[in-house]
């Protein structure tokens, strides 16, 4: 029981260990000079052929900075390096390789000559978790003075100096990906929130059954500064549109049909409204259609138009409009006025027989 509790705990340490590691963000990174620096330094001091900058990953040793191994990696079973690490704040000094029991390792150098001579100081996180070493290697056997030996711990804390600094950098890395990330959720819900606004909007001012705006939009509208200037300018002609007979259409098909009438009159003034004009569902089967920047005779062309087009609509029967057009007389006329004017009109219109576009006679064209 003891033994597997020791084993657990084993894998725990070791398991943090290697999180420690990845949140340097050093593993298969691209060489940098600093440590390049590091190497020769070492190799100057301690005057061996042989060093690196060694991290032990899961299954492998890899090599920051190295000289004289000629690769970047070596199996982790293959890493004197890893018998380094079991002892976190001590030097781990092997006179001769082959002839120590600690380590069974028989490392090479990038010639394929071996290396008898090991000394490597390991490199720890302020946690106390050990990454790897700064050491050195040489091909016969011998030691370090003490010199050599506080020249390459001083190395391995500078290595460890580096390796915060990085660790800096990739947190600090991680808060702006975090940071930005927080910012473009932040643009997509603002945008969603304006979609649903937008959508609101459109729902509130646009007449569910016919697409066009309501009477509300309407009067919304006249209150903005701009379409108040315009209103104010009487450059437009308003035309009112009413569906001839249609409460026989409904008392005789149903309000179904009676709305299939609604949805297509309401498209042929879509469609012939142009850019810049306002159409509106104004009550039951009336609608308005605000002409801007238009004189009585081009709004009574359009409105012959929408007559036309409804006698064209495939309905189960034939449907007509009556409409009364109506031009503001000059700057500054009250539109209630002109819309007086525009719905008597249309009344001529019905009264001379449905079916007819009639204008304003107050009026020359």
């Amino acid at each position: 029981m003891n033994t597997m509790l020791a084993d657990s705990e084993e894998e725990l340490r070791e398991s943090e260990r290697l999180i420690a590691l990845d949140g340097y963000g050093l593993l298969d990174s691209e060489p940098e000079q600093a440590y390049d620096d590091i190497v020769e330094l070492a190799c100057a001091i301690c005057d061996a052929p042989v060093a690196s900058v060694t991290l032990i990953d899961s299954g492998r040793q890899w090599f920051k900075a190295s000289r004289g191994f000629g690769v970047r990696q070596t199996p982790r079973s293959e890493a004197v390096c890893d018998v380094a690490i079991r002892t976190p704040y001590e030097m781990l000094e092997v006179r001769d390789l082959h002839k120590d029991a600690r380590t069974p390792m028989r490392p090479q150098d990038a010639a394929g000559k071996a290396l008898r001579f090991y000394a490597g100081m390991p490199l720890t996180s302020p946690e106390g978790h050990a990454l790897g070493t700064v050491c050195v290697l040489d091909h016969a056997p011998r030691t370090l003075d003490e010199r050599q030996r506080r020249g390459l711990a001083a190395l391995a804390r500078q290595v460890q100096h580096l390796f915060e600094l990085r660790r800096m950098m990739v947190r600090q890395g991680d808060i702006l990906q975090q940071r930005l990330a927080e910012a473009e959720r932040l643009e997509t819900d603002r945008a969603d929130l304006q979609r649903r606004h937008d959508d609101l909007q459109r729902a509130v001012s646009r007449d569910p059954l016919t697409g066009l705006l309501n009477r509300a939009a309407l009067d919304e509208l006249r209150t903005r500064p701009e379409a108040q200037d315009r209103l104010r300018s009487g450059d437009y002609t308003l035309a009112v549109v009413d569906i001839d007979h249609f409460k026989q259409v409904n008392d005789r098909y149903g309000h179904l049909i009676g709305d299939e009438v609604l949805r297509a009159v309401a498209g042929v003034i879509a469609v012939s409204k142009r850019k810049g004009d306002i159409a509106v569902r104004y009550g039951g089967e009336e609608f308005l259609l605000v002409l801007l920047g238009t004189h009585l005779a081009g709004a009574f062309e359009i409105a012959e138009r929408i007559r036309e087009n409804v006698t064209l609509e495939p309905l189960p029967f034939p449907v007509t409009v009556s409409i009364g057009i109506a031009r503001s007389h000059a700057a500054g006329e009250a539109p209630e006025r002109v819309f007086e004017r525009a719905d008597q009109a249309l009344y001529r219109a019905k009264a001379a027989g449905r079916n007819r576009v009639i204008a304003d006679d107050t009026q020359r064209f």
